[in-house]
């Protein structure tokens, strides 16, 4: 039986991770403005935000496969009551298919120090990088 996180639960709370202990990751908005602190910059929608300029967003990476799939984002796209059905869609496509190299690419940087998850959605509280971190935390594997 697989582990089913819901997000927000334990969220802020360093979780076990492989290798050893989590290094800094926080969530940020892309059209908030980059900080030393923010360690490396990783955009992980599947769509390049809108009006974002390439050169001027500082994204250091961007992890298209690690975003859910565009029939899953358009299942859920604002519908916040359905948030808990999201992040259990969501974690079982980080468990499989394409997601698997691009889970690694993340855990691989985030053992190389602070990361910080960029995101596009208004809603700061049930997004995709929400639900990610939610998930990171937590062990998912």
């Amino acid at each position: 039986m697989k582990a089913v996180f819901l997000a927000g639960e334990g969220y802020g709370r360093p979780g076990p991770s492989r290798g050893g202990p989590m290094a800094s990751l926080q969530l940020k908005r892309v059209y908030q403005a980059p900080e030393a602190s923010d360690g490396t910059r990783i955009l992980v929608d599947r769509l390049w935000p809108r009006g974002v300029a390439k050169e001027k967003a500082g994204i250091d990476l961007w992890l298209k496969d690690i975003a859910p799939s565009d029939a899953l984002r358009k299942r859920f796209h604002g519908k916040p009551q359905d948030w808990n059905a999201f992040c259990v869609a969501y974690a079982e496509e980080l468990e499989s298919g394409a997601a698997g190299a691009a889970v690694a690419e993340l855990r691989e940087r985030l053992s190389e120090g602070p990361l910080t998850l960029l995101y596009a959605a208004r809603d700061e509280a049930h997004n995709n990088a929400v639900a990610l971190k939610a998930w990171l935390e937590r062990g998912g594997t």
